[in-house]
């Protein structure tokens, strides 16, 4: 009897995590921070930005307003100048001071470790709310972010039309205590052996045995 597909897919998750945890045992997060506040800031502003780039921009921006406070006191136009490197620096930074604002008023300047209150703060979507909880609080998250997106569908976990749905297949057939730390895993992987064009599954150590028929046809159509 042939196993079904669920059974399948959590097979296959379970070789790939073998795979990630050999490659990648630490999982340092790529943005730079000091505390949960930091981390919420910068993982706001990376989305359609690089890491690196707010890398760059974040030194700056956290000796200006190093808490909620500080950031609130500041003016919209000083804190776009501080991020003006960074995609969507206008919209980005009257999100940085409307959230500074409310972690002062209804939080106490804390960042809450709760992801409806998280999701409440202005320009706090779902990903982000995650990343935080993951990351700075150690809340079993699963962040899925479009690259994490496009590799779930080349291994075949999931044929997901959209990144909340991704979640769920990821969080099905990974261990919870491993989504946190498969989250970034599968991020490292995708940057340094899976790009999203020009790429030869063939020579891929998950992609080469993990990709689905379907998914070899239509990248070799490309």
């Amino acid at each position: 009897m042939h196993a079904s597909p669920a059974v399948r897919r959590t097979e296959k998750a379970e070789k790939i995590g073998v795979l990630l945890d050999d490659l990648y045992p630490e999982t340092p997060v790529p943005l730079a921070h000091r505390d949960p506040f930091t981390l919420l800031v910068a993982v706001l502003l990376s989305a359609q930005t690089t890491d690196k780039k707010v890398n760059q921009v974040t030194p700056a921006l956290f000796r200006r307003a190093p808490d909620p406070a500080s950031m609130a006191q500041a003016s919209v136009v000083e804190l776009r100048d501080l991020i003006r490197e960074v995609g969507l620096a206008p919209t980005k930074a009257k999100h940085l001071k409307a959230m500074a604002e409310q972690l002062v008023t209804n939080h106490a300047g804390s960042v809450p470790a709760d992801m409806t209150a998280l999701e409440k703060l202005p320009g706090v979507g779902h990903k982000t709310a995650s990343v935080v909880l993951a990351q700075a609080f150690g809340v079993p998250t699963f962040p899925v972010d479009t690259h994490i997106h496009r590799l779930a569908a080349r291994w075949g976990l999931s044929r997901a039309k959209n990144v909340q749905q991704t979640e769920r297949d990821l969080k099905r057939v990974f261990p919870r205590d491993t989504w946190n730390r498969r989250h970034l895993q599968i991020i490292f992987f995708g940057r340094e052996y899976c790009p999203a064009r020009g790429h030869d599954l063939t020579t891929c150590p998950i992609c080469g045995w993990a990709a689905t028929k379907a998914r070899r046809a239509a990248e070799a159509r490309r």
